[in-house]
């Protein structure tokens, strides 16, 4: 009874043509699928049926084009439906054009090498591990992955990332133990996107611009060990550290927050002179003013005539 079930999808599928994909499809649903199916394409079941539905799915399938359709066949109870709908859940979330193997109960999506533009939609909410690597992302924009809280690992290296929201990675602050964010195109560390992170971070191979802000920046990261030595100044505050290990400069004692400060320092010390300027021109304004006005009520007042005082003496009253 087996083999039949091998032969004959061979002869009717050369017999009717098209019909062979809706075969396919009912055999899936049932708990049977070739063994040629693709890992995490929702095909992936084995046989569930029983012995006493394999006879009925066999007369469906022999049966001749017209006589017999999908609805004659039984329908799987028990183990069976639990199947189908692992079936069914693993061919609706699955990314189109990549894979979600799953080993162990734990779901991997690999989405490596596809010429993806922009961070998938459709990413199975139970995924502990996302490839996405070796695309053509560009951005990360806020709550792309908010969805993926049980998220472990989340690879985006060797992409064009060049801009990342300050919530991109809202939703993975307590789960994700690994970020590898290397060969992009990332200049500046976006603080408020990844300061919240407790995994690790690999930085590497980034035309990062070494200043003030991303010396603070990495202050609050946790970066992966393994390749925090490949992390280079491309451009700088400071011409002398192009090029240059950012680490191995930091860890030497040189500050790019130096040149802030002093830019700093010189700006209030013109503002101050600045208040300190028209303080003094107010002062000497007003004195003058008041020297002005007490000169002309001194004038004013030896303008007044004089008035004689009487030399009668006083008679005492009666």
């Amino acid at each position: 009874m087996h083999s039949s079930l091998r032969t004959r999808p061979r002869r009717t599928e050369r017999e009717h043509g098209s019909s062979w994909h809706v075969r396919k499809e009912s055999l899936c649903l049932c708990g049977m699928v070739p063994s040629t199916a693709a890992p995490g394409s929702g095909e992936e079941c084995t046989a569930a049926l029983s012995e006493s539905s394999v006879p009925s799915v066999s007369r469906w399938w022999m049966g001749p084009m017209g006589k017999q359709s999908p609805s004659s066949l039984p329908v799987p109870t028990g183990g069976s439906c639990l199947l189908l709908l692992f079936c069914l859940r693993l061919g609706a979330s699955c990314p189109q054009s990549c894979q979600c193997p799953d080993h162990a109960g734990a779901v991997a999506v690999h989405c490596s090498g596809r010429g993806l533009q922009e961070i998938p939609k459709d990413i199975p909410t139970d995924a502990v591990l996302l490839k996405l690597d070796a695309n053509k992302i560009a951005r990360i924009p806020n709550g792309a992955f908010q969805h993926l809280n049980q998220l472990r690992e989340l690879d985006l290296s060797q992409n064009a990332i060049e801009t990342i929201g300050p919530a991109a990675f809202s939703g993975l602050a307590g789960g994700l133990r690994l970020l590898d964010l290397s060969h992009n195109r990332i200049r500046r560390i976006p603080k408020d996107a990844l300061g919240k992170l407790s995994a690790k971070i690999r930085l590497s191979h980034n035309p990062l611009h070494c200043e003030c802000a991303l010396q603070e920046a990495l202050w609050e990261l946790k970066l992966d060990p393994d390749s925090v030595d490949e992390i280079a100044c491309h451009t700088s505050v400071q011409e002398e550290y192009v090029g240059k290990p950012l680490i191995q400069a930091l860890d030497s004692g040189v500050s790019f927050c130096s040149v802030h400060h002093k830019t700093t320092d010189v700006a209030m010390l013109v503002t101050m002179f600045g208040w300190f300027a028209m303080v003094i021109t107010y002062v000497v304004y007003y004195v003058r003013q008041n020297q002005e006005d007490a000169r002309r009520h001194l004038e004013y007042l030896k303008s007044l005539p004089s008035t004689p005082v009487s030399k009668d003496p006083i008679s005492p009253a009666p």
